[in-house]
């Protein structure tokens, strides 16, 4: 593109994480118009159309780099804004299903805070690019286009319900779970995509605590089931947030639910595999209401697997895929799909025909390896709905249990796990020679029979 040329103008439908960072993706190379249903806070607050954000969320640093590659600056506005920067595993205490991990020296690390003040930061560095426009308060109703290509989108005004429409070379639909995208290919004659989906049952219940004194650099503690046992997977977990806070949330599948009842809150976190989030609690104030959220399952969209795309579409985040919560890949994976339109964008000019559809095909390849982990685990549980795995993947499945086991016991197995589990490195790490050679030895040190707190 040289100067004289206009540049192209992109619609980003949804203005959350993982349509902002899509947006920070396209704006060297187009003006872009956010379009978003709600009307976005001024500062880190909630927002009807998000309800996860009151449950715990942590960046991993293969997102948090992904992320810093797209918004320079937006990790260091993280921490200056109170979140913390947690070296993994040092600052775990965590239970996983094979035994409690050592609190090796740093490997990988997570951004912890709240969501909503993930997302303030992000989207506050975002509009402070030339190029950016936002529509909030806006509803997209449709697509504007042919059998072959989209060229715009078609809009509602929440406020005086006015229709409109609004011309794109590129449309990304970032728009959440919720996505309108199925039918809105339908209405342009496109055939059905496929999809997967696994439910195990899930729900989540989270409750702030106010932090005690002298609790300041306190580890992230968890406590997650165990998916070969035949009963409910209940699970515990304790974030610190900013304005020394802790975050804690419950979660338990079909069968195992948390209640909403806030004296039932520390009973339940302390029935789970072991008490020490409910035991911790018990000291802390509790600061509101516990919020429960029962939409968690697992579902997946193949859009790069259709026999023909649509120029001028590309769908991306929850509108692709989304996983259970536990996992915490979902941003992380928003992060790189947004790292590899830019990429994308550095190579081709986003209106050739072919550009949308070779995008959208690495970000099948983006999402992959986190839904194989994420649904391989939920579909062991009691009652949980969706197609077993194949032998392969089961095969997988046991080489992953014999993994966990030894990274429990052995710095450079840990290593490989955090790595691929940060979306750090692809998931052939764990295949490493001197990984597999690690696996089959097995842990080095006997298993810990106590949480590794700190004094």
């Amino acid at each position: 593109m040289t100067p004289d040329t206009p540049r192209h103008h992109v619609v980003v439908l949804g203005g959350s994480l993982a349509g902002m960072l899509a947006a920070a993706a396209l704006v060297p190379y187009a003006d872009v118009t956010v379009v978003e249903r709600d009307r976005l806070p001024g500062g880190p607050a909630p927002r009807r159309g998000l309800p996860q954000a009151r449950h715990v969320h942590l960046l991993y640093s293969g997102g948090a780099r992904a992320i810093e590659s797209l918004l320079p600056g937006t990790q260091e506005q993280w921490l200056r804004a109170g979140a913390r920067r947690i070296p993994l595993p040092t600052g775990l205490v965590t239970l996983t299903a094979q035994g409690w991990l050592r609190r090796w020296p740093e490997m990988q690390y997570a951004i912890a805070c709240s969501r909503d003040l993930l997302d303030h930061v992000v989207r506050r560095q975002l509009l402070a690019l030339p190029g950016i426009g936002l529509l909030d308060g806006t509803e997209a109703t449709g697509l504007l286009g042919s059998g072959r290509r989209v060229t715009g989108v078609t809009l509602r005004d929440g406020g005086d319900g006015r229709e409109r429409t609004l011309e794109a070379d590129l449309v990304v639909d970032a728009s959440g779970r919720g996505s309108s995208a199925p039918q809105w290919l339908a209405a342009l004659g496109f055939p059905a995509v496929p999809e997967q989906a696994v439910d195990s049952g899930l729900a989540y219940a989270t409750r702030v605590f106010r932090a005690p004194a002298g609790t300041e650099e306190f580890p992230v503690v968890g406590v997650q089931p165990d998916a070969r046992q035949p009963v409910p997977g209940q699970s515990a977990s304790l974030v610190p947030i900013e304005d020394h806070r802790w975050m804690v949330t419950l979660s338990g599948t079909r069968g195992g639910h948390p209640s909403k009842a806030g004296e039932a809150f520390i009973p339940f976190a302390r029935q789970v595999r072991h008490p020490i989030v409910g035991d911790l609690i018990t000291m802390a104030e509790p600061l509101g209401d516990v919020h429960v959220t029962h939409s968690t399952v697992n579902r997946r969209r193949l859009y790069e697997k259709a026999e023909a795309w649509l120029a001028g579409f590309l769908v991306l985040g929850d509108a692709v895929a989304t996983y259970n919560p536990i996992y915490g890949q979902g941003m992380s994976v928003a992060a790189h799909s947004a790292a590899a339109l830019r990429a994308a964008l550095g190579r081709r000019d986003l209106r050739e025909p072919g550009f949308a559809r070779a995008v959208q095909r690495t970000i099948g390849g983006i999402v992959q390896s986190p839904w194989e982990l994420a649904t391989g685990q939920d579909i062991q549980y009691p009652g949980a709905i969706g197609t077993q795995p194949p032998a392969a993947a089961r095969l997988l499945r046991g080489y992953m249990d014999r993994l966990m086991l030894t990274a429990t016991g052995r710095a450079a197995t840990c290593h490989a796990l955090l790595d691929v589990l940060t979306l750090s490195a692809p998931v052939t790490r764990l295949m490493e020679p001197t990984v597999a050679i690690g696996v089959l030895r097995g842990p080095r040190l006997p298993l810990l029979q106590e949480p590794p707190l700190p004094a």
